[in-house]
């Protein structure tokens, strides 16, 4: 048992050590930049576009079967986070998200593709919202290589749920981090 277990820590160890080629990124959003009001929420005091930004990748490693994306905000004033898009069951062959891929309904994604409820309590795309006169939230944009086709859950899952699935069936993840904010009522 002892040996099973460090050989499937070891082969998971050299699996993402083989995924640092991985890249994400996005013709909308540089790392580590402020990210355009466009892609904000339009709702809770919010007056954005709510309009998901493209995202393509590469370099995912051997073996991947399919992709998952997550964005998620660890600033959020929640006690855990806040889950603004979670998609998964993007085919192995899908490399990028098209401009407002994240809208309601799923139409803009990829064949096979779906979302799932996040944190506004929508399937689809939510856009950053954090409370005004907050310092900058973080943004943490993510692709995930999965070992699996497809991950079996419910329709109404939660994104922690989805979050946990990919979790376990993860190859390798690749991210970025731009950030966002709204300034102090007047």
């Amino acid at each position: 048992m002892k040996h099973t277990l460090l050989a499937s820590a070891l082969i998971s160890a050299v699996t993402l050590v083989h995924a640092t080629g991985f890249q994400l990124s996005s013709p909308d959003i540089r790392a580590g930049s402020m990210i355009d009001k466009r892609f904000e929420f339009n709702g809770f005091g919010c007056s954005g576009e709510n309009r998901s930004p493209a995202l393509q990748w590469g370099g995912a490693p051997a073996g991947t079967k399919s992709f998952a994306v997550t964005v998620y905000d660890p600033d959020a004033p929640t006690g855990s986070g806040w889950w603004h898009w979670s998609v998964i069951n993007l085919p192995a062959d899908v490399h990028a998200l098209e401009p407002d891929a994240g809208a309601v309904g799923g139409a803009k994604l990829p064949k096979g593709a779906s979302h799932v409820r996040i944190d506004y309590g929508v399937a689809g795309w939510g856009g950053t919202c954090p409370p005004q006169g907050d310092k900058p939230h973080r943004y943490i944009f993510t692709v995930h290589a999965l070992k699996t086709d497809k991950l079996e859950i419910p329709a109404d899952a939660t994104a922690a749920l989805a979050g946990y699935m990919i979790n376990a069936n993860a190859l390798g993840k690749a991210s970025f981090t731009a950030k966002y904010g709204r300034a102090k009522a007047k």
